[in-house]
């Protein structure tokens, strides 16, 4: 799948009043309590960064960890919906940026990138955002990913998924929590990770699956 057509399929499902049904669906609920609860682990977070926005409804639910929260999005519209969903929140800064040019001196202590990287158009693409990602995480950071199974993903015409990317994110940072979080619907099976920098070591690695 090139770009410009996964730029027109993600402004068509924008368009609508829930997106990838994140408010209404409870798969996408649990999807989120998960992420939030390895977010939570990380302690107090003074810095994050969320890479895609969608329409704002995770953004919403971390902004109160966090003392500063960036957001990047490569979507207007995503920015534009998700800055009124959290308009009570003035501690966001707003990035219109696909995450392979995003550039910042900021070392961040939490990083979150959820059904994001599957968008780029090949391995290469995902192993250079995958990079920049890893350049920009603090020293005993948290990186939380996570992605529909590569099965799923190539289903829906993308190059790969979640087991992919895990691989190419485990090259520079130890894996320490997956979860599986999953329905009887071939559309959502999804894997979520919880990473630190390489070399951490207090935490025993957890992997478990929720059904």
């Amino acid at each position: 799948m090139t770009s410009d057509t996964n730029h027109q399929l993600l402004e068509r499902e924008l368009a609508v009043d829930d997106p990838w049904r994140l408010d209404s669906s409870s798969f996408e609920q649990e999807r989120y309590a998960l992420m939030l609860r390895m977010s939570r682990r990380s302690g107090d977070v003074a810095r994050a960064l969320e890479v895609g926005c969608a329409a704002g409804a995770f953004t919403d639910m971390l902004a109160p960890l966090c003392e500063r929260l960036t957001v990047v999005d490569v979507m207007p519209q995503a920015i534009e919906r998700a800055q009124r969903r959290t308009r009570k929140w003035s501690h966001i800064e707003w990035v219109t940026c696909d995450i392979q040019r995003f550039s910042t001196t900021e070392k961040f202590d939490l990083i979150v990138v959820a059904e994001v990287l599957y968008y780029l158009k090949d391995i290469v693409e995902m192993y250079a955002a995958i990079r920049n990602l890893v350049s920009m995480l603090a020293p005993n950071g948290v990186l939380i990913f996570g992605s529909a199974r590569d099965s799923t993903c190539r289903r829906w015409g993308h190059a790969a998924g979640a087991e992919t990317v895990i691989a190419l994110f485990n090259e520079s940072l130890s894996e320490v929590e997956r979860l599986h979080c999953h329905t009887e619907s071939a559309n959502e099976d999804c894997l979520i990770v919880r990473f630190r920098r390489a070399g951490y070591s207090s935490e025993q690695s957890n992997v478990g699956h929720l059904g």
